[in-house]
């Protein structure tokens, strides 16, 4: 029996010329136009020529999900760039364009990437006077192939690079990043990346309260004091050093309290001082259904200056892990699982282009969607981005056509007037 559902008989054709892929990129495209990202990078970065159009290019690529620089041609199928403010350039051009970066050309697209959080923060996306937690971390770019510069292997014996991060803990938006070599250890520059984290979002317009929250590679008397300096309260993961381990054996039983855990084991918070910081410590055993003669513990300790009860700061600094969810999206759906070039300064700008995209999903759910907290980036992109379209023109006027019964349309179209009535 023959039906019409059957894939079978469908006769395919590429030949539709009105088609638009990924037409949600109407709502990244408008907002970056209100942002002025092509503006900024015409008047920032002196890499002729057209610059903007070359980063709005390859932004807009990794907003679409690409992963290397070929995947910006989907830009080009049908009229796609029709939804977008720029003319989309090749990916051969935006190779050359990656190729010629210099370290300073970096650190002026690092510039852009820093004047587009200010100006988004301005719009509404900011925390203005609220408390702001800042979670900072390093993670690996794996590579294959030896012809890669800089890449190298670090502590996890995987060939890459070794980029610091610091991401916004109530949204995941990246405040900054820096691309080092594979080998670096996660404490070079990190007193500087701390220090330059700060002023960012201080000059973004955060004026609220500021909180450091960073693992055990992060331990040291630099880092702290480069909190100390900003007013910046802290609270870092501490290394199992010997010192550590006697200020932990300093706490007596009485002073350990219970805690709510796993079904499958117990956890305690107990206090000590390590040099003048308050040490915070979580004990935790496991259950084992052949139990140990004597109980076998587990500590993890961090010291800080917050105050509070030890209980509610080790709960907080426990939340240190959403930080891992914004590398997880800027690895899987921004583009920094992949570096493209075998040259280290082209593979330092993808790492910032990537963390525009980045934010750009971001700022389209809280400004359009008015989505408030942490948010996986791929459910925006399935829902209001990647949907397909068509573009007609009548009586002077250019229509996007979306189809019918999409479950979020009322979702995207109050998106799109939000973003239109922005005022920059």
């Amino acid at each position: 029996m023959t039906t019409l559902h059957n894939p079978s008989r469908l006769s395919v054709a590429f030949d539709d010329a009105h088609a638009v892929a990924n037409a949600g990129l109407a709502l990244v495209g408008l907002l970056s136009e209100k942002l002025g990202l092509e503006e900024l990078c015409e008047e920032t970065i002196p890499i002729p020529p057209l610059p903007g159009r070359r980063v709005a290019t390859l932004v807009h690529a990794l907003v679409a999900g690409a992963s290397c620089i070929d995947d910006a041609d989907v830009l080009r199928s049908g009229v796609t760039s029709s939804v977008l403010s720029h003319r989309v350039m090749a990916p051969s051009t935006l190779g050359t364009f990656l190729r010629r970066f210099t370290f300073g050309n970096v650190r002026q697209l690092d510039r852009v990437a820093e004047m587009l959080l200010t100006r988004a923060w301005s719009l509404g996306a900011g925390p203005s006077d609220q408390p702001l937690t800042i979670d900072v971390d390093s993670t690996i770019c794996a590579v294959f192939g030896s012809q890669k510069q800089g890449a190298g292997y670090g502590y996890t014996t995987v060939l890459g690079f070794h980029p610091l991060l610091a991401t916004r803990a109530d949204t995941g938006e990246t405040l900054h990043v820096r691309f080092r070599e594979g080998s670096a250890n996660t404490q070079r520059g990190a007193q500087r990346f701390v220090r330059e984290t700060v002023g960012r979002v201080r000059k973004a317009g955060a004026t609220g309260a500021l909180t450091l929250r960073a693992d055990s590679g992060f331990f040291s008397k630099y880092v702290v004091q480069a909190c100390i300096d900003h007013d910046v309260r802290y609270s870092i993961t501490v290394r199992q050093t010997p010192v550590i381990h006697r200020a932990i054996e300093s706490i007596i039983e009485e002073q350990w309290t219970a805690i709510d855990y796993t079904v499958n084991g117990e956890a305690w918070v107990g206090e000590a001082r390590y040099l003048d910081h308050r040490l915070i410590v979580r004990r935790t055993k496991l259950h084992d259904p052949r139990p140990a003669l004597f109980p076998t513990y587990r500590y993890h300790a961090f010291i800080t200056d917050r105050d509070g009860d030890a209980v509610t700061l080790d709960a907080d600094h426990r939340r240190h892990a959403v930080v891992e969810l914004a590398i997880r999206d800027l690895q899987e759906g921004s583009g920094l699982e992949h570096c493209p070039s075998g040259d280290f300064n082209a593979n330092a700008a993808w790492a910032v282009l990537a963390s525009i995209a980045h934010n750009l999903v971001r700022w389209v759910a809280s400004l359009g969607l008015e989505i408030t907290g942490p948010l996986v980036a791929k459910t925006i992109r399935r829902k209001f981005i990647a949907l397909p379209g068509r573009i007609t023109d009548s009586g002077r006027r250019r229509y996007l056509h979306l189809p019918t019964h999409w479950p979020w349309a009322t979702q995207w179209s109050e998106c799109f007037d939000r973003l239109v009535k922005l005022r920059t």
